[in-house]
């Protein structure tokens, strides 16, 4: 699971929770249904913003039911299916095939050693031919993607000291910009292609900045390209790059013919900023975190949930906590992953210490007091959501 929009679970309603949860799994499902069970691994919250465009374009909302998930607790869910689906798998799937190529040909860690380079190469080559046999089905050329992609080569090797930023995310941009403006011709919403041409491109761009700013320090000390780097560009610079971006999705999102159109706006418009703020916040040298103690937020563990929420939450969290042996440990914590307790169960009990530990992908950055929700969108009131004058 990765990409840059992360809404954290108090900052959405219940509804839109249960939306965003639907197209991602939608997007998983599809995944799988069109290019086999491994390319599951793929699954990631900013390719589902192409499901939840074209499904916010069209006035009939296309789910099915899926089967118990692990990470759903064990409970069937509505979930997103049809063409917007099959199109985030698609273009997932063909960005995902072009980084794990760039990451055999340049020799990134693993990818040093040939045997793994050459079966990266493979998957790669297997991958982008699904891919554009499925773009194909939708009436999406993914060679463009790809073209784009692979043009970031070239760019980053024109780039110089003082070089633009603006340069190394066209890339970026681009191919963005055609996923996003596909979701238009799927609706039956050729007028939407431009704006939606629009709004991506600025959220490639800000993709490619926070992905740069958070690996800057990696980067540094391993001797890897980066465009901070490689430009001689500041946090500041970068900053002031994204926050326009930002400023421009919302512009040109209200250029957009919506049928529904507040899922959209919440992680377009509101989860793009946090992404900003808390990016820029994390990798400021003059920022420090609060000194808290390993796995715990001053609070007491939640109540065992019922027994309607699946077998598999076991151990319970206790207080004062249960430790275990190194034997029975293991075991415990081999249980844990397999049933993805790790990820979505919020808080887990350490496996040898007991301890309440944060889920993994439930964890909140929102620095709000979650408990305190306004009466008209059910969002923090701390993160001035309901200033903003729209319906969310």
């Amino acid at each position: 699971m990765f990409g840059i929009i992360r809404p954290c679970a108090h900052s959405l309603s219940e509804r839109l929770h249960s939306e965003w949860l639907g197209h991602l799994c939608g997007l998983c499902l599809a995944l799988r249904d069109e290019h086999g069970q491994a390319a599951r691994i793929v699954t990631n919250y900013d390719g589902l913003i192409i499901s939840v465009l074209t499904q916010a374009q069209q006035a009939t909302v296309h789910r099915r039911t899926a089967g118990p998930c692990p990470l759903r607790g064990m409970r069937t869910a509505p979930v997103a299916q049809g063409a917007g689906a099959r199109l985030a798998a698609t273009v997932s799937l063909v960005l995902a095939s072009a980084k794990l190529s760039d990451h055999a040909t340049d020799g990134d860690g693993a990818y040093a050693r040939r045997p793994v380079a050459a079966g990266a190469r493979l998957l790669a080559r297997r991958w982008a031919t699904r891919a554009h046999r499925s773009g194909l089905d939708l009436g999406l050329d993914t060679g463009v993607l790809l073209t784009a992609v692979h043009g970031q080569r070239e760019v980053e090797r024109a780039i110089t000291l003082g070089g633009s930023l603006l340069a190394v995310t066209e890339p970026t941009e681009l191919a963005t910009a055609a996923a996003f403006a596909h979701t238009a011709v799927l609706a039956g919403r050729p007028g939407n292609a431009e704006p939606l041409a629009e709004a991506g491109r600025f959220f490639g761009r800000i993709a490619h900045l926070l992905d740069a700013v958070e690996d800057r320090a990696a980067d540094q000390a391993t001797g890897a390209w980066n465009p901070l780097l490689a430009t001689g560009s500041s946090f500041a610079q970068a900053g002031v790059l994204a926050r326009d971006a930002a400023a421009g999705i919302r512009l040109a999102l209200d250029e957009v013919a919506f049928d529904d159109r507040k899922l959209v706006h919440r992680l377009l418009v509101h989860e793009v900023e946090h992404a900003i703020e808390r990016t820029f916040a994390g990798s400021d040298p003059d920022y420090y975190p609060p000194v808290v103690q390993p796995g715990k937020k001053g609070r007491r563990p939640k109540a065992p949930k019922p027994s309607g929420s699946g077998s598999c939450w076991w151990p319970q969290v206790e207080l004062p906590p249960v430790t275990r042996g190194p034997i029975f440990g293991c075991a415990v914590a081999s249980w844990m992953c397999c049933t993805c307790q790790v990820c979505c169960r919020d808080p887990y009990p350490g496996p040898w210490s007991g301890l309440p530990r944060d889920g993994w992908c439930t964890n909140c950055d929102c620095g709000s007091d979650c408990g305190s929700c306004c009466d008209v969108c059910k969002i923090c009131k701390h993160c001035d959501c309901c200033d903003c004058s729209c319906d969310c």
